[in-house]
């Protein structure tokens, strides 16, 4: 059980407590009246005489209309008000007078013992309890009040002594008591302030989970726009830049020599077909194709060579360090570069050399893609996404992706030197 499911708990008994002692209070005194008045009405023929019964028989009337009056305004009354007090006051005045003259009216005299706290202000509560225990002491003494002699003189103080004795611990503990039930609906209304304070964070945080939840949502959008786009790029565009290339490459050729043009036609060909198999594998979020049947060197391989086939350009392709199985998505990564890489070369560098390098270094790959093209400044690249489509941006995007880097090394006339930097993540196969 939780703090909480306690406080409820106690509460739930404190509760039920107080009904209790509500109804103690409500129907006690003339219960507690009736009975006396039924002892003393067998006694009184060996006990009172006959004055002593006429005033009985005022007295009686006088406490049930005191406890008519009290029982209708104390639910409209503060506790130990001074009409709380006035009813004290008289109720002990007139218990006293009826134990007076016959001692079994002391059963309703007892009163004074549990409500006293709740009628008296605090420091007149003890007086009040021993005002109660002296009416209880001349009852028990033997001759009732007053005391007739000196052996019920001195068995009503003895009395006293252990009724006061009594009445005091009892006090004290009541007061004990009194601090730790304070304490205690302190305790609670604390845990109910609290948990109103952590309703409200709830449904704080709710709101702000729903908001990051729209967030996540559109930036998850976003993020395969961006996707989308660097694929298209990196597939359908140059496929389609290739294609054109050796369609122009036919056209050039024109009658004068067949088997070329159809040579330049078929690389036409298996471009579409590749691009077309690239555009469905960006859709689907699937590797390249040609790491579906090599792993990152034979694929990077595959993809120098033919990239040299059409461009007409010498690039070499070396693999150093020990070669590790790769996870795919690094691999995916590293072989867009290099196509970006080596795409930018045949569309602006005008090399006539390249090399492309992979270097497996312990825990990072790195992927060196050079030429010595005509270079270019790098501060007048346009930005991202503009009229320079996604180029050295897209590298680096994809390379951030994985915690990876690009970095350019390049000035006009003297080559480029793409290099980029990722962490090797093993696949086991």
């Amino acid at each position: 059980m939780n703090a909480w499911d306690t406080a409820t708990a106690h509460r739930n008994d404190v509760t039920s407590a107080e009904l209790g002692w509500e109804r103690f209070f409500r129907y006690g005194p003339y219960g507690f009246l009736g009975l006396s008045t039924f002892a003393v009405a067998v006694t009184s023929p060996f006990m009172m005489d006959r004055s002593d019964v006429y005033a009985v028989a005022v007295l009686v009337p006088v406490a049930f209309v005191l406890q008519l009056w009290w029982g209708r305004v104390r639910p409209t009354v503060p506790p130990r008000s001074r009409a709380a007090q006035c009813y004290f006051v008289a109720r002990t005045a007139v218990a006293f007078t009826l134990t007076w003259y016959n001692p079994f009216f002391s059963v309703f005299a007892v009163l004074g013992y549990f409500d006293t706290a709740r009628l008296l202000p605090r420091r007149a509560v003890r007086p009040g309890l021993l005002l109660t225990a002296a009416i209880m002491s001349g009852a028990q003494c033997g001759s009732g009040l007053p005391p007739v002699s000196a052996m019920n003189w001195v068995a009503f103080a003895a009395l006293f002594g252990l009724h006061g004795t009594l009445t005091m611990v009892f006090a004290r503990i009541g007061d004990r008591e009194a601090d730790h039930a304070r304490t205690q609906v302190d305790t609670i209304t604390e845990l109910e302030s609290a948990n109103a304070r952590l309703e409200q964070a709830m449904a704080e945080n709710a709101g702000l989970h729903a908001q990051l939840l729209v967030q996540a949502r559109e930036a998850g959008v976003a993020d395969e726009r961006r996707r989308l786009a660097a694929e298209i790029h990196d597939t359908l565009a140059q496929g389609l830049a290739g294609i054109i290339a050796q369609l122009q490459a036919v056209t050039s050729v024109g009658d004068a020599d067949p088997a070329q043009a159809r040579v330049h036609l078929d690389r036409a060909a298996a471009l579409a077909r590749h691009s077309l198999g690239e555009a469905r594998r960006s859709v689907h979020d699937l590797v390249p194709a040609a790491l579906e049947h090599d792993d990152l060197p034979g694929a990077l391989k595959r993809t120098v060579t033919e990239w040299s086939e059409r461009h007409g350009v010498r690039a070499d392709f070396t693999v150093t360090g020990t070669v590790e199985p790769v996870h795919d998505e690094i691999a995916a990564t590293l072989l867009r570069i290099a196509g970006e890489a080596l795409a930018n070369v045949g569309r602006h560098a005008g090399a006539s050399r390249a090399g492309v390098t992979l270097s497996f270094m312990g825990d990072e790959l790195t992927l060196d893609v050079r030429d010595d093209g005509c270079g270019f400044d790098p501060a007048a690249l346009p930005p991202a996404g503009g009229a320079g489509g996604f180029g050295l941006g897209g590298m680096r995007a994809r390379a951030e992706r994985i915690a990876g880097t690009v970095e350019v090394e390049t000035e006009p006339g003297r080559g480029t030197a793409v290099s980029a930097r990722v962490p090797l993540v093993r696949h086991s196969r």
